[in-house]
């Protein structure tokens, strides 16, 4: 939760799969997913311990079901991917997928209102969430979508996300014109300090990827490579 001293070194060389398997959101956003494919990530992540799976809100209640009694929490996306949905309409999104048992909201923040610099509004879309999110001590990343703003832009919205107390700041959709990039999880991670989560999601395919997000400061991994990333490490 917010607060807590999320960061604190780069990690070791050699990680290994028990180090790793905490760090992934099994993620699966892609439109045409099934009920099947949802349930066989929820079976993969209850097998190597990831924290979260990551679905959209339709397969929620699905995969609350098929991981219960595990550790692996349910990890939801409001205002997804373009972040232009309706102030209420994210924490209704936020709302209903937490009381079918997702853990974790993954809210994209309104990047036309960035752009524009009305942070009032930026931050009042944030502080909402979170409200919504508080009663269920569920965790709030806030999606920045990084390919698409200046240096000043992440910075501010690392700031606004950090003054509304969301927990992680996040770069990707992994619908954008690109993914994470080490440079710019450096920069999220200087700008939030080391009490806030650092979410890299959006290209990250191999082991190596997944060490330099971690080494620039990275604590939370989108990945739908998770199966992959985790059966190349040797132990």
């Amino acid at each position: 939760m917010a607060g807590a001293l999320y960061w604190r070194y780069p990690p070791s060389d050699e990680m290994t799969r028990r180090e790793i398997a905490p760090l992934i959101d099994h993620t699966l956003l892609r439109p045409e997913a099934t009920a099947n494919d949802i349930r066989k990530i929820c079976e993969e992540a209850r097998q190597y311990g990831f924290a979260t799976v990551c679905v959209n809100p339709y397969w929620v209640e699905l995969a609350a079901k098929a991981l219960r009694d595990s550790p692996v929490k349910v990890c939801t996306v409001a205002g997804f991917p373009l972040g232009a949905s309706a102030l209420s309409g994210k924490v209704c999104e936020a709302s209903v997928a937490l009381k079918t048992g997702a853990r974790e909201i993954d809210m994209v923040l309104n990047i036309g209102e960035l752009h524009g610099a009305n942070d009032e509004a930026v931050a009042g879309e944030i502080l909402a969430v979170v409200a919504a999110a508080r009663p269920y001590r569920a965790i709030v990343k806030v999606i920045l979508e990084t390919a698409l703003l200046n240096q000043e832009q992440k910075l501010r919205a690392c700031l606004l996300a950090k003054e509304a107390k969301a927990d992680f700041v996040k770069t990707s959709t992994g619908f954008g014109p690109h993914g994470a990039t080490v440079a710019d999880v450096a920069l999220l991670r200087s700008a939030v300090g080391p009490e806030m989560g650092v979410k890299a999601s959006g290209g990250i395919r191999t082991l190596e990827d997944l060490k330099n997000m971690v080494s620039a400061g990275a604590t939370r991994i989108g990945t739908s490579s998770g199966v992959k990333i985790i059966e190349s490490v040797s132990d």
